[in-house]
């Protein structure tokens, strides 16, 4: 994404994220990860559900469900 000089910002695209338990580290920055799942876009601060295991990001619960259901 382009900032207000156009130059591409790193921060605005997607983040290397490090799942924990209970917490997450970024390890490149951004503004979001995308739900393993569907593909969506999650704002970091809306990021409530990964699997620290699979290093995987969720957008909902559902979703969660899904990938579960699915092995």
């Amino acid at each position: 994404m382009l900032n207000r000089s156009g130059r591409f910002n790193p921060a605005d695209g997607e983040a290397e994220v490090k799942y924990l338990d209970g917490d997450f580290r970024v390890i490149r920055p951004g503004a979001f990860v995308r739900c393993v799942v569907t593909g969506t876009p999650i704002p970091l601060e809306e990021l409530k559900y990964w699997d620290v295991d699979r290093q995987e990001a969720y957008v909902s619960p559902e979703a969660v469900m899904q990938r579960r259901a699915a092995g």
